[in-house]
């Protein structure tokens, strides 16, 4: 069975890589602590079970890494993931740490897994890269990409069972597709719209009663209404212009599927501040047009929620 491995949180897949190194390499694989540069990293100290098989086996110490990503039909070979001429690409910084955990002799050999697609050719550049600039040799040196994690889950299917990782019961993701189409069409519009012909009050109870009904703190509710509000009666008329029938169906589509997901999720969140904040992350994190409109996503966001489309209302 397949899964979305981006709709996982990063504890999920790190749980899952985890569990694959214990089988790989053995029952004391430890798991992923917070170092001092703030990577996060999983160790084990010993000879491997079965990698990269067991007739000849890695022994000494592996240090793993495991990369999640939320972004869809990502790549190994993305530019911010891993190019020779980016510093602030992941490799490359990975690289820096790689080989000064080998100059101080705390590695032995390397593992890394991430949730992105990786090609034959991909492999052999990054790790050509790593094994140069860590001075650590190419077997020494191990990719997983998801169609690699795919294999270990068929191969040992008791995994996703102990990593929580049921399709069913996953953490509070969002499709950010059809949002992401609205809020480029009204970017482009939005210098253009006469908003003050064609608005009226917005129905709705009231933002108090909203709040204290969603756990929002007065602090942070009184932050969005300073910075959002002026666009609730825009993107109001913006969805009312009958040219824009099928962005309204869009936008009823999404809140729909906002909504049941939040209902399902709420009692594992103690207030909506970080319902909100933790939607705008993935929404901000998952599409670049709505990378690129940060502040139309929080509006409308912040839209849905005035409006009563989202979030406890009685």
């Amino acid at each position: 069975m397949k899964y979305a491995y981006e709709n996982l949180s990063p504890d999920q897949f790190e749980s899952l890589v985890l569990l694959i190194c214990k089988k790989l390499l053995g029952i004391s694989a430890q798991g992923f602590a917070k170092g001092p540069d703030g990577g996060r990293d999983g160790k084990f100290v010993g000879t491997a079970e079965l990698h990269p098989s067991k007739a000849e086996p890695w022994k000494g110490t592996v240090i793993i890494q495991a990369k999640h990503t939320s972004a869809t039909n990502s790549s190994f070979s993305d530019l911010d993931f891993f190019s020779p001429n980016n510093s602030k690409s992941t490799i490359r910084q990975e690289a820096l740490k790689v080989k000064n955990l080998r100059n101080n002799s705390n590695l032995d050999h390397y593992m890394l897994f991430s949730n992105r697609k990786l090609t034959g050719k991909a492999q052999e550049v990054i790790i050509k890269y790593l094994s140069e600039e860590c001075d650590l040799a190419k077997q020494s040196i191990y990719l997983a990409g998801i169609e690699q994690i795919e294999m270990y889950l068929k191969e040992f299917p008791d995994i996703p069972n102990k990593a929580n990782i049921d399709p069913i019961d996953g953490p509070l993701i969002i499709d950010p597709d059809d949002l992401s189409e609205i809020i480029e069409a009204f970017s482009q519009f939005i210098e253009t719209l006469n908003y003050e012909e064609k608005n009226s009050e917005i129905s709705r109870i009231s933002y108090k009663e909203k709040n204290k009904l969603n756990s929002m703190s007065d602090e942070f509710a009184e932050e969005l209404r300073k910075k959002y509000l002026k666009h609730t009666l825009q993107i109001q008329s913006f969805l009312a212009e009958p040219e824009n029938i099928n962005l309204l169906k869009k936008y009823e589509n999404t809140v729909d599927d906002f909504q049941q997901k939040i209902i399902a999720h709420q009692k594992d969140y103690q207030s909506f501040d970080r319902i909100f904040n933790y939607l705008c992350d993935i929404l901000i994190g998952r599409d670049p047009i709505l990378a690129r409109n940060k502040p139309l996503t929080k509006a409308f966001l912040f839209y849905m929620y005035y409006h009563c489309d989202i979030g406890r209302s009685k």
